[in-house]
């Protein structure tokens, strides 16, 4: 697995049974086409696609990410920075957890300034900024990635939730 890997299996999900093809995913998260195909295959070999490579396994893709994505592609929070928010800095935890200190993807176009954090992969910021949706899951993947107890669990229970909703569409 390759943190982009991530990246297009959250972007499936956000197109949950809509018709799509490599080539708008690849154009919507900054990826090559080629990228995307290979990131597909990887996940299919992997047991996260189906294979069609059309559908998320949902419920292994949540696993990975509850328990492996901190160790998989771990993080630390880095200096005083402008940029996106992330974590629960962003939507859907800043509406649960207030905390003093933001975190954010480094990112030219953010509008808020606090502790950087690496993106899952290059691109994030970028394709955060044209996707809510997606924006709200890699930001709570960030949570389960740097978050404390309470950020994971919550982080953690919202995605179960929205990948429930996603493999009953």
């Amino acid at each position: 697995m390759k943190p982009q890997d991530c990246l297009v299996l959250l972007k499936v999900i956000t197109m949950r049974r809509e018709s799509w093809l490599g080539k708008n995913i690849a154009s919507s998260l900054g990826l090559s086409q080629t990228e995307v195909s290979v990131s597909l295959e990887r996940s299919k070999f992997a047991g996260l696609m189906d294979d069609s490579k059309r559908r998320v396994n949902a419920g292994a893709f949540l696993g990975l990410l509850v328990h492996g994505i901190k160790f998989v592609f771990p993080v630390k929070l880095g200096g005083l920075v402008r940029g996106v928010p992330t974590a629960w800095s962003a939507a859907p935890l800043c509406d649960l957890v207030s905390s003093n200190e933001a975190v954010v993807w480094p990112h030219e176009e953010g509008h808020i300034r606090g502790q950087a954090i690496e993106p899952l992969y290059a691109s994030v910021p970028g394709a955060s900024l044209q996707d809510r949706d997606l924006h709200e899951l890699l930001a709570l993947v960030d949570a389960l990635r740097v978050g404390r107890l309470r950020e994971i669990e919550l982080a953690s229970k919202i995605l179960k939730k929205r990948f429930e909703a996603y493999a009953l569409d």
